[in-house]
């Protein structure tokens, strides 16, 4: 791409605005998805902070699908046991979230620690192998749009300004998001100046990396929201974190102020400040927009929601959305009617009205003392039953569903390939197109039949069964499927997000003998896939 841009007119796919988490999630998987798209961000260098360290299971699986998941392993670490001190004595063990062993549905069944900054690195890795860039200290100027595009002006680092029309703009800058403002779209919610915090990456000595260090008697902040020292893992460096009094004057964050606050908490002498990598004051904000969409323009992340970082929320639900937006950004420009778009909105504000409710309830009960506010082990935390099931794109339709319905997010299960190698179904919901499920022989013979290039089909069989021909495989070999879904004789359609979108009975419910009667109940279900198919894909 040339470098000169005075007086060009470009055109994209798709415009991200905001190169962090989400904005990168969205750039990634329209990349694997072949999709035209410009990514940019008004920053110089990427973000170096620690900020949003947490990793929900759902997003670990997310990552696991976008072709991350061994590097966030690598990188990361599990959250450590919590100590806190008074007079250089620990006087309390604990948690926020007991430990749970992975099931066969539940591969990351635990919150994942891994640093913002670095969680940016590695989907910026990712995004490079499948041939993307970020364009690092490019800012959206203006931007407007018509029945047929959105035109925006950008200006380069080099001052140098370059019109670009894109099918859709994505803002994914920020809770300050310029793309917000420009749409005039309202943000509900509040500031609470009175609710400020001290963070700051820092190197620090005398203190060990085996826990998560709280002084509780500190008098800058209430009990619940002691100073504390988090190591990060996979670094050398910890995480700073410090409430303000209502009334504290903060002066500028620099190392000598960070230690004068330590000193007060621990005690002169214990734990020494060495650098500061990050610092910045955090102030209670939660607000989210009126509305995620207007147009041909789409908001995603902090731009649509922000957060407290009580429950570890934010940078989940920001990839979640782009998650969801991605797939359905591809699948139109791939020839799915548009109105597919009108279901980001409509599956994703629910979502993140609902999980900025939680993060909230536990800001609240942290700033109120309660004892029990560093707790992290409510289910919902974790991201795994947030589903669409109220969405138009989930269509229940067999006569007796499963605890696992149309809407809800599909399990991963252990099994073996045809070869007698092991798989999961995770591994088949990695790739770019829907799966069809076909849970027994009729099922998976019917599921066979649909396949083509727009549907991926899995039999799911008992080991032993023949694998027809047209679809993968998959030899339930300890009956994890089965219990997972309990979907008896049916086609379950997983989305490209790991979501069932459909989930329709075939002719081996055992409602009828009559041949003829099965085989009606088998075309009902194969034009209940095709017409679904249409809707996601346009391609029956």
């Amino acid at each position: 791409m040339s470098t000169d841009h005075s007086g060009t007119v470009g055109s994209t796919g798709v415009l991200i605005v905001g190169a962090g988490p989400a904005g990168l999630v969205l750039a990634v998987e329209l990349a694997r998805r072949g999709v035209r798209y410009r990514l940019v961000e008004r920053d110089a260098l990427p973000f170096a902070g620690a900020r949003g360290k947490g990793l929900q299971p759902r997003t670990q699986e997310l990552f696991e699908q976008l072709g991350v998941g061994e590097r966030v392993r690598a990188h990361g670490g599990p959250y450590p046991a919590i100590r806190a001190y008074q007079g250089g004595q620990v006087v309390w063990e604990g948690r926020m979230d007991e430990p749970r062993e992975p099931t066969p549905d539940v591969p990351y069944p635990n919150a994942w620690m891994l640093p913002q900054w670095r969680t940016g690195e590695i989907l910026r890795e990712r995004l490079a192998e499948l041939g993307g860039t970020v364009g690092f200290g490019t800012a959206l100027v203006s931007f407007s749009q018509d029945a047929g595009a959105v035109t925006a002006v950008l200006r380069h680092p080099d001052g140098t300004e370059e019109r670009l029309r894109a099918d859709y703009l994505v803002g994914a800058d920020g809770g300050r998001s310029t793309v917000r403002r420009a749409l005039g779209t309202g943000f509900a919610g509040e500031t609470r100046e009175e609710q400020r915090m001290v963070l700051a990456d820092v190197r620090a000595e005398g203190v060990d990396r085996e826990y998560w260090h709280t002084w509780p008697n500190s008098e800058s902040g209430p009990s619940a929201f002691p100073l504390a020292l988090c190591p990060l893992a996979g670094t050398d460096t910890f995480q700073l974190f410090q409430p303000l009094a209502t009334d504290a004057e903060v002066p500028e964050i620099t190392l000598p102020y960070l230690q004068q606050m330590l000193d007060h908490a621990a005690g002169p002498g214990r734990v020494r400040l060495t650098e500061v990598i990050w610092s910045s004051l955090f102030r209670a904000n939660i607000r989210m927009a009126e509305r995620f969409r207007e147009g041909r323009v789409f908001l995603v992340g902090d731009a649509a929601h922000v957060h407290s970082p009580a429950g570890g929320q934010g940078l989940n639900t920001s990839v979640q959305d782009a998650w969801n937006l991605g797939w359905k950004l591809a699948a139109v420009a791939s020839g799915a009617p548009a109105a597919l778009l009108d279901s980001y909105q409509d599956e994703r504000l629910p979502v993140a009205a609902r999980v900025l409710g939680i993060s909230t309830a536990l800001h609240d009960k942290g700033f109120a003392g309660e004892e029990d506010a560093h707790r992290r082990d409510d289910p919902e935390l974790h991201q795994l039953n947030l589903g669409y099931r109220d969405s138009a794109l989930s269509r229940e339709l067999r006569a007796a569903p499963g605890p696992v319905r149309a809407g809800d997010r599909a399990p991963d299960a252990p099994g073996t390939a045809p070869d007698g190698t092991p798989v999961r179904l995770f591994e088949l919901f990695t790739g770019v197109q829907p799966v069809l499920l076909g849970f027994g022989p009729r099922a998976a013979r019917l599921a066979a039949e649909l396949a083509g290039p727009r549907l991926r089909a899995v039999a799911v069989l008992d080991p032993g069964q023949p694998v027809p021909a047209g679809a993968s495989g998959f030899a339930d070999t300890d009956g994890h499927a089965a219990r997972a879904y309990q979907a008896g004789d049916a086609l379950l359609l997983v989305r490209p997000d790991g979501y069932l979108g459909l989930a329709t009975d075939t002719g081996d419910t055992g409602d009828t003998g009559d041949v003829d009667d099965v085989d009606d109940v088998d075309d009902k279900a194969a034009d209940q896939v095709r017409d679904y198919l249409g809707t996601i894909t346009g391609q029956s």
